[in-house]
């Protein structure tokens, strides 16, 4: 079986934040979404997030899945290194580095990979699920019982994380891999996100609207909710079509298909961001 899919990411530097930090890489002819989450403060932060996105420059299509992880696995080691020289260029000890969410397709296969708190969630059969844990202090606490799971995000802790792009000498990444089901959607997003949107209305808003539309009501309900940190999504949707044989799927824009599977739901907000 063979599948299409409709895509769409924003940004937005968020209503207390000057600078943003934030990054994202839509290599839509490939099936690649990256987000990058920068940290270390000001442009240190701003510049870590962009190292990891253009260390993707020229990447080809991929052979295999096998050769499209070991592709992504490889970049992401190089930003890791780049952002490291960085830091000795500078001169200075301060922190500096960035998450890193990707979610890569090929055929019928999906891999996740990450580094960090920015997170991946599948949305299926009207069900929302996590795919991707916190590298956090705080998640760590959940694992031991020393905190409830909903206690984690509001916990003093929940900002600091133990797993980045370029804060260690070799860049260790968690993978999750699976199969395509019709009708499958999946978000990206930075920490911004679910800071201020609970996961029942991610899920509402995924189940009602399509990428372009969904990604605009997720942006603005964190805006709407005073935004304190950069706000970044992508919302992936596929479908399962046939005579494509082995060919990667037709990423042309369709959004206009989902129209009939929106529901009335949500209230549309309106705020600035930016649209790949």
């Amino acid at each position: 079986m063979s599948y299409r899919w409709w895509s769409c990411c924003r940004t937005s530097t968020g209503r207390r934040r000057r600078i943003n930090e934030d990054a994202y890489l839509a290599l839509h002819d490939i099936g690649l979404w990256l987000i990058a989450d920068g940290m270390g403060g000001h442009a240190r932060g701003d510049v870590a997030s962009h190292i990891v996105v253009e260390s993707f420059s020229g990447l080809g299509k991929p052979h295999s899945m096998e050769d499209f992880v070991q592709q992504v696995r490889d970049r992401l080691q190089q930003a890791n290194h780049r952002i490291r020289d960085e830091v000795v260029k500078a001169g200075s000890d301060q922190l500096m580095g960035s998450t890193v969410v990707a979610f890569l397709v090929f055929k019928r296969e999906w891999r996740c990979l990450w580094a960090g708190d920015s997170r991946a969630y599948l949305m299926r059969n009207g069900q929302l699920t996590q795919i991707t844990q916190d590298h956090s202090i705080a998640q760590e606490m959940v694992a031991n019982g020393q905190l409830q799971p909903e206690e984690a995000e509001s916990h003093p802790l929940a900002n600091r994380i133990t797993r980045a792009v370029g804060t260690q000498h070799e860049l260790v990444l968690d993978e999750y891999r699976a199969f395509l089901r019709d009708g499958d959607a999946f978000l990206l997003c930075s920490d911004g996100l679910n800071k201020e949107v609970n996961e029942q209305e991610l899920a509402t808003i995924l189940e009602s609207f399509d990428c372009e539309e969904a990604s605009r009501e997720l942006v603005d309900l964190s805006l709407e909710r005073g935004a304190r940190d950069n706000v970044t999504v992508a919302v992936i949707r596929f479908e399962a079509t046939t005579g494509f044989g082995d060919q990667l799927p037709d990423t042309t824009d369709l959004n206009h298909a989902l129209a009939n599977r929106r529901l009335e739901a949500v209230t549309h907000r309106r705020a600035g961001a930016e649209q790949v």
